[in-house]
C-alpha cells in the first residue's frame, strides 16, 4: 500500500471506551441539534440535513448483528441513527469536544451500552474489528484514509464514505475520462466502487467550498494476486505522463536504468547468476510491448486487465517495477 502521510498531526494517545445501558428510555433531547462551533481548521463541517443522514444509513445496508465503525461523528447526528440499526457503533473522533457531545446525546438512552468512542487520529489508531464503515471525514485525509481502508484486515463488508465531489468521481472514472488516474486504477484494482448520493454544500454547517459525493466501497475478496507495491510502482510511472505512449515512457534512459537495477536485485534475491552477456533491456522492453500490442497504448485509455497483463509480461522476463 502507498505510504500514509497525513498532512496534519491529529494524533492523540487518549482513547475512551464507554459501555452504556439499554434499559433506560432515551431522553427527550437526544436528537436536539447542538450549536457547538465546528473547527474548520481540522476540516469539520457538520452534516445538518436529516434526509441525507437517513439516506447514508439506508445505503449502508446495516444488519442488526453488525458492528459499525463511524469516522468523524461530529455532533452525533449520524451516530444516533446508526445506533438504531446496528449491534454496536465504534466512533473515532479527533475533537474531544465532539467526543463529549456524542456521549451526552446517548447518555441514559437504550443505545448507551452499544456505543464506544475512540478519541484520536484515525490515520494512527489501530482500528478494531468492524463489519461496515461509515465516514464523513475531513477532505485533506481522503487519500490516506481510503488506502488505510483498502489495506485493512480482517476484511469488512463495505464502507460508505463521503468525499469531496471530484475526489469521489476519480474513484469511479473510466478509461478515457479526464479524471481517470493512478488513484482510480489503484482503487479499482482492490475494490468495487459505486456513487450512491451527491450531497450539496448547503447540507453542511458551515458549507464547504465544494459539493460532496457519497460512495459505497466493497473490497474484492479474494484480493487480486498481485504485489501491490510493484503494481503501484508501475502505475505511478505510467500515469506521470498518462497521455504518452508506453514505448515513449518505458524506453527512456532513466526508466531503463531503474528497470536494470531492479532486474539485478531480482537475480540476486533468487540466487540467479547474472547472464553474460547482460541483456539489452531496451530491446526486451520493446519486444514485450510489441508482442502484447502495447507499444502505442496510453495509460489514460488502458483498463485494469491491460495493466495486469502488462505487469505479468514484464515479470515473466524477470523485470520488476519495485
Amino acid at each position: 500500500m502507498p505510504k500514509i502521510k497525513p498532512g496534519r498531526n491529529h494524533s492523540s494517545a487518549n482513547r475512551d471506551s464507554v459501555p452504556m445501558s439499554r434499559d433506560n428510555p432515551a431522553p427527550e433531547n437526544h436528537t436536539v441539534r447542538t450549536l457547538l462551533a465546528p473547527n474548520t481548521s481540522i476540516g469539520q463541517h457538520f452534516l445538518k440535513n436529516p434526509a441525507v443522514v437517513d439516506a447514508i444509513v439506508q445505503k449502508s445496508h446495516i444488519r442488526p448483528t453488525d458492528i459499525v465503525l463511524e469516522i468523524g461523528p461530529g455532533t452525533g447526528n449520524l451516530t444516533v441513527r446508526l445506533l438504531e440499526h446496528a449491534k454496536k457503533v465504534i466512533a473515532v473522533e479527533f475533537d474531544r469536544r465532539m467526543v463529549r457531545e456524542v456521549l451526552k446525546r446517548v447518555e441514559g438512552s437504550e443505545h448507551e451500552k452499544h456505543l464506544q468512542m475512540i478519541h484520536g487520529d484515525v490515520l494512527k489508531v489501530d482500528l478494531p474489528y468492524f463489519d461496515v464503515c461509515v465516514a464523513n471525514l475531513p477532505y485533506q485525509i481522503s487519500s490516506p484514509f481510503l488506502f488505510k481502508m483498502l489495506a485493512h484486515k480482517p476484511m469488512f463488508r463495505c464502507a460508505v464514505i463521503m468525499f469531496q465531489l471530484e475526489f469521489a468521481q476519480r474513484l469511479t472514472a473510466k478509461p478515457g475520462d479526464e479524471l481517470y488516474s493512478r488513484l482510480t486504477v489503484n482503487t479499482q484494482l482492490l475494490a468495487k466502487v459505486e456513487n450512491v448520493l451527491k450531497v450539496g454544500k448547503s447540507n453542511f454547517r458551515p458549507p464547504p467550498k465544494v459539493d460532496s459525493l457519497v460512495v459505497r466501497i466493497e473490497i474484492k475478496n479474494p484480493p487480486p494476486a498481485v504485489n501491490f507495491t510493484e503494481w503501484d510502482g508501475m502505475i505511478r510511472l505510467l500515469f506521470n505522463r498518462k497521455h504518452k505512449t508506453l514505448r515513449a515512457i518505458l524506453t527512456t534512459k532513466t526508466v531503463l536504468q531503474m528497470l536494470q537495477e531492479n532486474y539485478k536485485t531480482h537475480l540476486s534475491i533468487n540466487n540467479i547468476p547474472v547472464p553474460d552477456p547482460f541483456p539489452d533491456l531496451k530491446l526486451v522492453v520493446e519486444e514485450i510491448l510489441r508482442d502484447d500490442k502495447f507499444s502505442d497504448q496510453r495509460a489514460a485509455t488502458m483498463d485494469i486487465n491491460d495493466f495486469l497483463c502488462l505487469l505479468a509480461s514484464f515479470n515473466s522476463k524477470g523485470i520488476h517495477f519495485a
